[in-house]
């Protein structure tokens, strides 16, 4: 692909992003959305890969039926309410029509089983852009409506955090295992979005260093499958020994950073008298913590036999920069102590 191409393409993917950030009206909204949508599509079929094609079509069927459903239930708003402003959006019929669209858009369960699928047809960068950037303009939409006593939001939480540590649970492939994790994480924004939306905005945060710094590895190591995960010592010793405690972070596990978002939730939710819904939430972190379990067996504890063509590659110099990657996983493992300074701000 042109340099130029990709250029204009992800300015366009960050200008669909802003525009849907910074607009009070539902028209400019949508107009973001589909700025967004159309700019990765490029990004997705650009291996012409057969995958790939059939990967960035689902996306495109997916993405523009939330879309459509978007743009009716803010016309649905307007005809009952007379508004067309994002914050006027008070009545429930267009609030939960909204809910689900952009639930769709997200990938939240039982709207999220596009996701995997997609994800297999990508190469990891544009996955990753997929898990984090292409988030963004939803759930600042979701966070811009906070439909208010909705149980709807905590239902498709919970199913979420239930769907995403079960369906990878089975799974060979790493970006269906990241796919069904992305849904679990997402899982956990949604359940505290209406009680708390500055610990939404928390977690989302976390996840996105901890899935930045995921994906960048298993990029530098060239694996795409846990099979390969075994094989990846060999050409990134250093890495691989601090990436079981990137995904055990993903996971939530102290004293990593992701136990931070977690714990807050747990305590936010137990304030608001939904315990059931806290211990529902904790027990599907079990779910998700097998599988982050079952990679970190894979790369550090499973030893391929020591032949002379496997262990050169970490002598080699590798072309990927790997500072942000080297930021990231100290970020993602070790930020834990700050979790004092981040409450007063997630009060707020």
């Amino acid at each position: 692909m042109s340099p130029y191409v990709l250029a204009l393409l992800l300015f366009s993917l960050g200008l669909g992003t802003t525009m849907t950030f910074a607009s009070s009206h539902w028209l400019l909204a949508w107009v973001g959305l589909e700025i967004n949508t159309l700019a990765i599509l490029p990004l997705m079929a650009r291996n012409h890969h057969p995958r790939a094609v059939e990967a960035a079509t689902k996306y495109f069927l997916i993405q523009a039926g939330g879309a459509a459903v978007l743009l009716f239930a803010g016309t649905t708003n307007a005809w009952l309410t007379g508004q067309w402003d994002i914050q006027q959006a008070t009545h429930p019929l267009p609030v939960a029509i909204l809910t689900l669209a952009l639930a769709l858009k997200l990938g939240l369960a039982p709207l999220h089983s596009w996701m995997p699928e997609v994800f297999q047809g990508l190469d990891l960068t544009t996955g990753l852009v997929l898990a984090t950037w292409q988030k963004l303009a939803p759930l600042a939409l979701l966070l811009q409506i906070q439909p208010a006593n909705s149980p709807l939001l905590i239902l498709m939480g919970l199913a979420s955090t239930l769907i995403g540590g079960w369906g990878g649970l089975n799974q060979t492939q790493l970006r269906k295992i990241l796919a069904y994790s992305s849904t679990a994480q997402l899982g956990w924004m949604v359940l505290v979005l209406q009680f708390a939306p500055s610990l939404t905005t928390l977690t989302v945060l976390v996840y996105i260093a901890a899935a930045t710094a995921t994906f960048l590895t298993l990029k530098l190591t060239k694996a795409t499958s846990i099979n390969m995960l075994a094989i990846s010592w060999a050409k990134a010793p250093a890495l691989v020994a601090l990436t079981p405690l990137v995904l055990l972070s993903l996971a939530g596990l102290p004293p990593m950073t992701g136990f931070m978002p977690k714990w807050l939730i747990l305590q936010e939710l137990s304030k608001q008298n939904l315990a059931p819904a806290a211990t529902l939430a904790a027990l599907t972190a079990l779910l998700s913590l097998y599988y982050y379990l079952r990679l970190t067996y894979a790369m550090t504890l499973t030893m391929f036999p020591n032949n002379i063509a496997g262990t050169p590659p970490w002598r080699l110099p590798s072309q990927q920069l790997t500072l942000p990657l080297a930021c990231l996983a100290i970020a993602t493992i070790s930020l834990l102590p700050l979790t004092p300074a981040a409450v007063p701000l997630v009060a707020l």
